[in-house]
């Protein structure tokens, strides 16, 4: 499998809205956009206006992942805690905050027929390369521990697993849920 990646921008939400659309709207309609101002927008259609709003705008940074050069597969989410203020876990999360972020890596999505695949590697990838590019910094990732835990059929990380950012060179810094930690990485600039 030969993977590429492009920015979310007007010129590839087409890819991006086939890829969620094929995927139920992802979660159920979501269309990533939990971790964004204003969160969910209460229904599937809403969230989608509001993603496209914010594509428009220019306010969205997100990396799409090919497979072949045109087949939209996956998508790696990220941003500044301006861009991306919403946490899962905000409770746990703000009582044992210290130090902001520069970065955060919101969701990560893998068209579901394409799992196993090393897309979401790719995706995360992509995205410190473009956190790199424009300047780099301290980065948070929200994912969920897999080691020593029961099986969950069915289930999806929505942040992924942190096998995942463990392979770049991401840390444990505190649990925000049973299953959930905020793990760290120093991105130089480049």
């Amino acid at each position: 499998m030969v993977l590429t990646t492009r920015m979310l921008t007007v010129d590839t939400w087409d890819d991006f809205h086939g890829l969620v659309e094929a995927n139920n709207g992802v979660w159920g309609g979501c269309w990533c956009m939990g971790f964004h101002p204003g969160g969910f927008t209460g229904s599937r259609e809403g969230n989608r206006d509001a993603k496209r709003k914010l594509v428009d705008d220019g306010r969205v940074r997100q990396v799409l992942v090919y497979e072949g050069g045109d087949r939209c597969v996956g998508w790696c989410q990220f941003g500044t805690p301006r861009e991306l203020p919403n946490v899962k876990n905000t409770r746990a999360y703000e009582a044992g905050a210290d130090e902001p972020p520069d970065w955060r890596i919101g969701c990560i999505f893998t068209n579901s027929k394409d799992r196993g695949k090393g897309i979401a590697a790719a995706a995360v990838e992509a995205a410190l390369a473009e956190i790199a590019r424009a300047g780099g910094g301290a980065v948070e990732a929200y994912p969920e521990q897999t080691i020593d835990r029961p099986p969950q059929r069915g289930a999806y990380l929505q942040t992924g697993p942190e096998e995942l950012y463990e392979r770049f060179g991401f840390v444990r810094v505190r649990r925000i849920a049973k299953w959930r930690w905020v793990m760290r990485a120093e991105i130089p600039a480049g």
